[in-house]
């Protein structure tokens, strides 16, 4: 794959009904992505989503930036586990594994986007952990990675069936991926699939008819000094 821009601008604002996507063919057989952002060619740093067929594997590499990933259906194996629907990884900058899959699954994952300094691996089976109220307007969340020196955040969050949620600003930006159910917000309503990328100096404020779950990932976005 040449050098290739996918959804490089991080300045605009981008929505992608992630189920409308056509499948692309890795170079590994078996493998499939759906490419929501990219910069750069077989190494990137990019955010895909991507499907593993049952029994297919991926080579033994390195993420010299990290690599991060919430398994969405199936099972993601490698040498240091097996991770079941809703868990959580970070493989920090430097570190190594072979992928491979048994009955197959579907990642969320993102590609080259930790500071070097970043050391520490972690595992959060989001299905076992506990979930606390945020907001006493009824914002439900699941902290998975804090990382106060940058401003960082990852989250699992709930929204109950109708809550409403105030418009707050977004300094450094975020992105969101409904899970399930269905958020709006004043620029219209997505459903599960949905991928949000709300730049640097947003506001941003959701709600829910239905309920909703979603990942979300903030303060990451902000330009570089």
């Amino acid at each position: 794959m040449s050098n290739e821009l996918v959804n490089a601008d991080f300045t605009q604002r981008v929505v992608i009904a992630t189920d409308a996507l056509p499948w692309m063919a890795s170079p590994q057989a078996g493998v499939e992505r759906r490419l929501l952002d990219r910069i750069g060619g077989e190494v990137a740093r990019a955010t895909s989503l991507v499907r593993y067929a049952p029994s297919s594997a991926f080579p033994a590499h390195e993420h010299a930036l990290g690599e991060e990933f919430l398994v969405l259906s199936g099972v993601f194996f490698d040498e240091h586990g097996d991770y079941g629907e809703g868990t959580y990884v970070r493989n920090p900058p430097r570190s190594r594994h072979t992928p491979r899959t048994g009955p197959g699954c579907i990642i969320l994952v993102k590609l080259r986007q930790m500071p070097p300094t970043e050391t520490k691996r972690v595992v959060i089976d989001t299905a076992k952990a506990i979930w606390k109220l945020a907001e006493p307007n009824g914002l439900i969340r699941l902290p998975l990675h804090l990382a106060p020196d940058t401003g960082e955040s990852v989250t699992l969050e709930r929204l109950p069936p109708g809550t409403d949620l105030t418009e707050a600003d977004q300094p450094g930006g975020e992105e969101i991926f409904v899970l399930s159910g269905e958020v709006s917000d004043r620029h219209g309503s997505y459903k599960a699939g949905t991928w949000i990328r709300n730049p640097a100096g947003s506001r941003s404020g959701f709600g829910s008819k239905v309920g909703s779950t979603y990942w979300a990932k903030r303060g990451h976005l902000r330009p570089m000094a």
